[in-house]
C-alpha cells in the first residue's frame, strides 16, 4: 500500500494563491496587533483556503515489476576458433542459471553476430538494443556480453546505450593467443584485359614478432608469385588481367605454429577484367542491303573500335577509269592480314568471296590467328556457295559447314534444341511462339557435314546459325544474308540487335556467354551455384567454404541449359565450387573482413565502456575451464563490480492496480470541520 494526499482545487490556481496570500497577510496583521483569538481566526481562514484546495487522502495498491537483464551470446565466426564456442555455451548456461535465481529479475537471452555474407564485423550492441527495445529504462537491470572481445559496434559513450545500468563482458579465449593474416592495403576493382594491376598487401602477425612467412600469389588458381615476407612488411605484386569478368587473386601466407586459424592467412581480391577497345575488322565483299546492319551495330557500341572495308573495285575490274580520278582507298591487305592481324579480337566477312584481293597465304594467317585465340564470323550469302567461296581456301579447316547450294524460299528462322540451351540464342524475344514472332527470311545457304549442332534452323530445317571452336579461337557461320529484314522492321522485324551482339560477344569470349560454365554468385545472404551446359544433365557440385568445409549439392534444372542450387553464405572469404571438370571461385564479403582482421581475444576493447557503466570486462577461461564470478543483485550503487563478483541493478518499478480516494472537505466531514472552525471563532469572540 502507498498512501498520499492529492489536491483538486475548486477554483483556478491563481485565485487559490491569491487567497493564500490574503490569509497570510491577515494572519500577519493579527499576530503583530496581538489581537484576541488570533490563532483561532487564522485557523478558520486556513480551513477555508484548504477547502478551496479540495485535498483528498489517497491509497494506491501497486504490483512490483521485474527488472530485466539481457544476455547476448556472440556467435560470430571468430568464436569458432579454439574452444571459444564451448566456453561460451558453458558460460551461458551457468550465467542464465545464476540470474534466474535472483528474485524479481527477468532474463532475456539472444544470439548475435552470425555471418551471413552481408554483415561486416561483430555487432552485439544492436542485439542488446533489440532485446531491450520494449523495456522501459527504469526496468533495465543490465546487459551481459559473452564474447571474445572483438566487437565492432561499441557505442562512443555510456549515454549512447539508452539506459543506465551496468554492461558486463565475459571474455572467452586466452591471453597468449597468436595469429597471422594477410591484410590487403590497396587493390583495384577493375583492370584492362592484357594489362597489369598492382595489389599491395602486408603480413600481419599478432602475438609474434620478427617472424617470416612464405607468401604465394595465385590468379584463378594459377601460381604467379612466391616470396619470403617478414612480419609487418608491405609488398607490391603485379597481376596481369588475363580475361574479361572476374579475375580472382589469392594471396596466401604459410601458417605459424599454434596459430588460432588459417582462414585469414589467405586474402582474396576480385578484379573485374574489362576490355579497353574491342578491335573489329569488318570486310564487306560487295555493297548490299544488309551491309549497314553490321556497321550500325558495331559503331553503336562505344567499346568497339571498328575498321570497315567494302570492296567496290576488285582487281579484275578494268573500265579504263584513270587512277587519279578514283576516290577509292586501296585495301591494305598486307598491313591488316599479316602485320596487325593479331591486334583484332574479331574478323567479320560479310558476303565476301575470293576476288584476288587476299592471297591464299593471308587465309593461312587467318587460320593461325583463329587457332591461337582469334575469332572469325562469316555472314554468308550466295557467295558462300559459289566457286569463289572462302570455303575453298585454307579456312575450310575452321569453318563448321561445307556449302552445297542456295535455297530461295520464305521461312521463319527457328531455335533448335541446342539453340534453346545456348546463351547466345536462349530466350530471344519472339522465339517462344510458333511460328516465332519475327519476320521471315527468303534465302538459305545449304550446307553439309556440319561439325557443330546448329543453334538456328532455316528452310527445310537446314542449319542457319552455327557456332564452333577451333583451337583456342571461335568461329560463327550465319547462313543467310537476310537478317537486315529484321533491322528494317519488315513484317514486324526481329531481335537482330540481341542476336548479333550476343554472337559477337561470344566470339570475343565474353564469360557470361560460355556454353559450358560453372559460376558462383552472391545473392544477399545466400550463395547461388549456376551451371550452364548444353547437355541433358549435370553432375553434383562440391562447394568448399572459406574454412574448408565441403558440401555436395544436387542442382535443379531451371531455364533450358541452366541448373541451379542455393546455399547460405554463412562464411566470409573465398568460396570454391567444382563438378570435377569446371571450377568457380567467388569472394564473399569485403576484401579485409573486420571479423578476421584481429582474432585474438581481448578485454581492452570493451573495458572502457563497461567500466563507464559500472561494470567490467573479465576473462572466464584463463585457467582452461570456465569460471564465472558471483552475480550479485545491487539496489542502489554506482559500482557493479568487485573482487570475484559482478552486479545487476535491481529496480523498484511497479504498476498501480487500484486507487482509493477520500476527499476531506466534501460530505459530512468537510461540513463538520468548517462549522467547527466558525463555532470556535464565535465562542472566542463572545468572551
Amino acid at each position: 500500500m502507498h498512501y498520499g494526499i492529492a489536491f483538486a482545487p475548486l477554483v483556478p490556481t491563481a485565485v487559490l494563491w491569491v487567497a493564500i496570500a490574503a490569509v497570510a497577510v491577515i494572519a500577519l496583521v493579527l499576530l503583530l496587533g496581538r489581537s484576541r483569538g488570533a490563532w483561532v481566526r487564522i485557523a478558520a481562514l486556513a480551513l477555508i483556503v484548504l477547502a478551496l484546495a479540495n485535498p483528498s487522502f489517497t491509497r494506491e495498491e501497486r504490483e512490483p515489476l521485474s527488472s530485466v537483464a539481457a544476455v547476448v551470446v556472440d556467435k560470430s565466426p571468430s568464436q569458432n576458433f579454439g574452444k571459444r564456442t564451448e566456453e561460451a555455451e558453458q558460460a551461458r548456461e551457468a550465467l542464465v542459471d545464476r540470474l534466474k535465481q535472483i528474485k524479481g529479475l527477468e532474463v532475456r537471452v539472444v544470439e548475435a553476430g552470425q555471418a551471413d555474407g552481408e554483415t561486416d564485423g561483430t555487432k552485439l550492441f544492436g542485439a542488446v538494443t533489440s532485446a531491450l527495445s520494449d523495456v522501459p529504462t527504469d526496468r533495465v537491470a543490465g546487459a551481459f556480453l559473452i564474447t571474445d572481445g572483438r566487437v565492432h559496434d561499441i557505442p562512443a559513450n555510456a549515454q549512447a546505450l539508452g539506459f543506465q545500468a551496468p554492461v558486463q563482458a565475459l571474455i572467452t579465449g586466452r591471453k597468449d593467443e597468436r595469429d597471422r593474416r594477410i591484410a590487403i592495403l590497396a587493390a583495384p576493382r577493375f583492370g584492362i584485359v592484357g594489362q597489369t594491376q598492382t595489389i599491395t598487401y602486408r603480413l600481419d602477425d599478432q602475438g609474434i614478432t620478427g617472424d617470416r612467412a612464405r607468401v604465394v600469389v595465385r590468379r584463378d588458381g594459377e601460381v604467379l608469385n612466391q616470396r619470403t615476407v617478414l612480419s609487418g612488411q608491405t609488398v607490391n605484386v603485379d597481376v596481369e588481367i588475363k580475361h574479361a569478368g572476374q579475375n580472382i587473386v589469392e594471396i596466401e601466407a604459410s601458417p605459424v605454429e599454434n596459430e588460432l586459424t588459417l582462414v585469414n592467412n589467405r586474402a582474396v581480391v576480385s578484379i573485374d577484367g574489362v576490355r579497353d577497345k574491342l578491335r573489329v575488322l569488318l570486310v564487306s565483299g560487295e555493297p548490299h542491303s544488309g551491309e549497314r546492319t553490321w556497321r550500325n551495330l558495331l559503331k553503336s557500341d562505344a567499346s568497339v573500335d571498328l575498321v570497315h572495308f567494302t570492296i567496290l573495285r576488285p582487281p579484275e575490274k578494268q573500265d579504263g577509269t584513270p587512277i587519279n580520278e578514283l576516290s577509292l582507298i586501296a585495301f591494305p591487305t598486307r598491313e591488316l592480314f599479316q602485320q596487325k592481324i593479331n591486334e583484332f579480337q574479331l574478323i567479320i566477312f560479310d558476303r565476301y568471296a575470293r576476288q584476288g584481293v587476299l592471297p591464299m597465304a593471308y587465309f593461312d594467317n587467318i587460320s593461325r590467328y583463329v587457332k591461337n585465340g582469334g575469332a572469325v564470323l562469316v555472314s554468308a550469302g550466295p557467295d558462300y556457295a559459289s566457286t569463289t567461296s572462302i570455303w575453298r581456301t585454307p579456312l575450310d579447316t575452321l569453318l563448321p559447314a561445307e556449302p552445297v547450294g542456295v535455297t530461295e524460299k520464305p521461312y521463319h528462322a527457328r531455335l533448335s534444341d541446342a539453340g534453346k540451351r545456348h546463351p547466345v540464342t536462349r530466350g530471344l524475344e519472339g522465339s517462344a511462339s510458333e511460328p516465332p514472332h519475327w519476320s521471315r527470311f527468303f534465302r538459305t545457304v545449304d550446307t553439309r557435314n556440319a561439325t557443330a549442332a546448329p543453334l538456328m534452323t532455316g528452310a527445310d530445317n537446314m542449319p542457319l546459325l552455327l557456332l564452333s571452336h577451333f583451337g583456342e579461337g571461335r568461329v560463327a557461320l550465319l547462313l543467310s544474308d537476310h537478317i537486315w529484314l529484321w533491322a528494317r522492321g519488315y513484317e514486324g522485324g526481329g531481335p537482330h540487335l540481341d542476336l548479333l551482339r550476343r554472337m559477337s560477344h561470344w566470339l570475343m569470349k565474353q564469360p557470361d556467354l560460355d556454353e559450358e560454365a560453372l559460376r558462383l554468385k552472391a545473392e544477399g545472404k545466400n550463395l547461388e551455384v549456376l551451371r550452364q551446359t548444353m547437355g541433358e544433365s549435370v553432375p553434383p557440385v562440391t562447394v568448399t567454404s572459406p574454412s574448408g568445409k565441403t558440401r555436395e549439392l544436387t542442382l535443379t534444372a531451371g531455364d533450358p541449359g541452366t541448373w541451379r542450387a542455393t546455399l547460405p553464405a554463412d562464411e566470409l572469404g573465398l568460396w570454391s565450387a567444382t563438378d570435377g571438370t569446371l571450377k568457380a571461385l567467388i569472394n564473399v564479403g569485403p576484401v579485409n573482413p573486420k571479423e578476421f582482421a584481429e582474432v585474438t581475444s581481448t578485454t581492452e576493447t570493451l573495458r572502457p565502456l563497461t567500466q563507464a557503466t559500472g561494470g567490467d570486462a573479465r576473462r572466464i577461461a584463463e585457467s582452461g575451464s570456465v569460471e564465472l564470478p558471483r552475480i550479485v543483485p545491487v539496489t542502489s550503487a554506482t559500482m557493479f563490480r568487485g573482487d570475484g563478483w559482478l552486479g545487476v541493478r535491481m529496480r523498484d518499478a511497479s504498476v498501480v492496480t487500484g486507487v482509493g480516494v477520500l476527499p476531506v472537505f466534501t460530505g459530512l466531514i468537510g461540513l463538520l470541520l468548517l462549522l467547527g472552525a466558525f463555532a470556535a471563532t464565535w465562542l472566542r469572540e463572545g468572551r
